[in-house]
């Protein structure tokens, strides 16, 4: 079954067209990277499949439903979490307060029932923090629950991101750029999570400029340049496809 699937999605800003005519499927689990040089419309296209922006044209389908448009949190209680480019992180809360953020989904909202001491309202804080505490050591950060999130590690801070983004339960997890800015030990320690966690039957979906562990790490790779895909295969022939040689590296006249 398709998991996450764009069928012809564009949109413009003004004169320019961002993207143009997108249309891909993505399997149930595995992980799918797509790459693109700077400007090829791949966080845009982020932004289409997550609810930010609603396509100029074209559908968004989710386990086979259309949910072009539908906002975020629709999207994630339909299964659907992601992480940012830049770090989206309540710095002044520990590592386990922003893991028990992502847990809102499953929680009451009425403010009466959090005003008064009613001992409910108590039992679903303590399996939230259970709960967070479980993500926590999904991830690799079992040992730092407690500690502020402005006292992590660069990579600490990503791997706390993609806990949070479980706290929701996905079934389709996409990671704009996971490894952006984390040096050579951290890009393994998240290769190693994002892996484990496709096997787990989760549907990852990557933007990243890592080409050593996009190749290492990805079962399909989409390619985008200038709006539109000119590749999409498994990584050994994307990586020899001609057409992303010249965008990556330029044609010579």
């Amino acid at each position: 079954m398709t998991s996450l699937a764009a069928d012809g999605i564009g949109i413009a800003f003004g004169g320019v067209r961002a993207l143009d005519g997108i249309t891909f499927e993505t399997a149930e689990a595995g992980v799918t990277a797509i790459i693109g040089p700077n400007g090829a419309g791949k966080t845009t296209l982020f932004n289409i499949l997550t609810g930010v922006y609603r396509p100029g044209r074209g559908r968004v389908r989710l386990f086979g439903e259309d949910v072009t448009g539908e906002p975020p949190f629709r999207l994630a209680e339909r299964g659907l979490s992601r992480t940012f480019q830049n770090l989206q992180v309540f710095f002044r809360m520990t590592a386990l307060e922003n893991v028990m953020v992502g847990h809102h989904l499953g929680e009451s909202h009425n403010v009466l029932r959090h005003l008064l001491p009613l001992p409910a309202v108590f039992a679903g804080e303590r399996r939230a923090r259970e709960a967070a505490r479980a993500e926590l050591a999904h991830v690799g950060l079992e040992g730092v629950a407690n500690r502020s999130a402005a006292s992590l590690s660069y990579g600490e801070l990503k791997r706390l991101e993609i806990a949070r983004a479980l706290a929701a339960k996905p079934r389709v997890l996409l990671l704009d750029e996971p490894a952006a800015g984390c040096n050579a030990v951290e890009t393994e320690a998240l290769s190693t999570l994002i892996r484990r966690l496709a096997g787990e039957g989760i549907a990852v979906i990557l933007v990243e400029h890592d080409m050593a562990m996009v190749m290492s790490l990805s079962d399909r790779v989409i390619v985008l340049d200038q709006g539109r895909i000119i590749a999409d295969g498994p990584p050994d022939a994307v990586r020899t496809d001609p057409a992303v040689r010249t965008a990556y590296l330029g044609a010579d006249g």
